[in-house]
């Protein structure tokens, strides 16, 4: 957990019947967030005995495993010597594989929230808009609902509360802001978060070859396209992929 430095202190704890989790933080930073991504990555590519299958959250890292194959007690050992090994001091991001490039319509009546937010972060909305595609951001977990992205994290002043009361309902593709965080909805949803924008790129598709299309740690750059931009991109692209790019990094 995070100590009275600031400093993360990782704790391996039970999860379920089959599961542990190694907990970095009780609330998301830069270094927890950093902590997380490359914690998974190395423990992916340990290969850990009886491990199948391994999560990343924001602030946690979960592990299922088969007690046919190892117990708890030999899994939290494993862990602890990864641990024993991990510099908790690092702050950069792993390398991404992919980087993803998605258009945005900002504001108006698909960001109905827009100004809210920005006021909140002590910016113009000009300013927000920049803030969220100027941001080399990364998928830090897919959770709430299938491939649903949790995106971050943005500059700090955009640590903003929740909102108060939920909003019922947002669209799909639904662009929406809240605790230095990006929420790209799925499907229609009520949220507590700011909507600030609309995509027409789905993350979950069941009728796609690739139902969900980002992946924990893909790298990810928005880009603000107008409102005649947007209706072509929605036309031109039936896959849901509303209009966005793919690139192979390594």
């Amino acid at each position: 957990m995070t100590n009275s430095n600031g400093d993360i202190s990782p704790e391996v704890l039970p999860m379920g019947q089959d599961g542990l989790i190694v907990r970095f933080a009780l609330t998301s930073s830069a270094q927890a967030t950093s902590a997380v991504q490359r914690f998974f990555g190395i423990a992916d590519a340990a290969k850990l005995s009886g491990v199948h299958e391994i999560a990343a959250a924001l602030t946690s890292v979960l592990f299922k495993f088969d007690p046919l194959r190892t117990t708890r007690a030999e899994l939290a050992k494993e862990l602890e010597v990864l641990l024993a090994r991990f510099d908790l001091q690092a702050t950069e991001m792993p390398d991404a594989i992919r980087l993803w490039h998605i258009p945005v319509q900002f504001g108006g009546t698909v960001g109905p929230q827009l100004q809210e937010a920005a006021a909140m972060a002590g910016r113009s909305e000009a300013q927000a808009i920049s803030d969220v595609t100027d941001t080399d951001l990364r998928v830090l977990t897919i959770g709430f609902a299938p491939g649903q992205p949790y995106i971050g994290l943005l500059p700090p002043q955009w640590d903003l509360p929740r909102q108060t009361e939920l909003t019922p309902k947002v669209p799909a593709g639904a662009l929406v802001v809240a605790v230095r965080q990006l929420v790209l909805f799925a499907n229609p949803s009520v949220t507590g978060w700011r909507q600030i924008g609309l995509c027409a790129f789905r993350p979950f598709l069941p009728t796609r070859s690739e139902p969900i299309a980002l992946q924990q740690g893909d790298a990810l750059r928005f880009s603000a396209v107008t409102e005649d931009e947007m209706a072509r991109i929605s036309v031109d692209n039936p896959d849901g992929l509303g209009g966005a790019r793919c690139e192979v990094l390594r």
